[in-house]
């Protein structure tokens, strides 16, 4: 994957959760389809929750110099937040505005600064990611759970 995908697809996000969930009201947005697996609002609050996480970290790796960054994980994160309890589109309006301003970061950085990185502990020792990482890594998550949604949304 290059910079040009990884944005575009960063960029379709919001827009593909917008569209699958358009007229679709609260209730079936946080309806489970059963108790061992997430809602489309389950769904959202957690890539809210990895977006918190590692866009905190990608403005980490270009505030500073190779630092070391202790890794959160987001399931975790998810825990100090009210996203499962929002409504669907009050959320979804939410996320949408952090995209674009990620993804006005993003746009402004030059070929350098998507190689910036840091190290992070309570991973790997060692284990060493950059800001193209995290946001590929993102890009590619978020493919995956949108298209969890889609298939769930079209269930009835």
């Amino acid at each position: 994957m290059d910079i040009e995908t990884t944005l575009k697809l960063l960029a379709a996000t919001p827009r593909r959760l917008a569209a699958v969930s358009k007229g679709l009201d609260n209730a079936r947005l946080h309806l489970k389809p059963d108790p061992n697996r997430w809602s489309a609002n389950d769904i959202l609050a957690h890539l809210r929750s990895c977006t918190d996480v590692w866009g905190k970290s990608m403005a980490a790796m270009l505030e500073q110099d190779q630092p070391t960054l202790r890794y959160i994980s987001p399931r975790t994160w998810i825990r100090k937040t009210d996203y499962p309890d929002l409504d669907f589109h009050t959320s979804l309006k939410a996320f949408t505005q952090q995209r674009k301003n990620l993804l006005r970061t993003l746009k402004s950085l030059s070929p350098a600064d998507w190689s910036r990185g840091a190290e992070f502990t309570g991973t790997t020792r060692g284990h060493t990611q950059t800001v193209f990482n995290y946001a590929w890594r993102m890009a590619e998550h978020e493919r995956g759970h949108c298209e969890q949604i889609e298939s769930l949304l079209r269930q009835r």
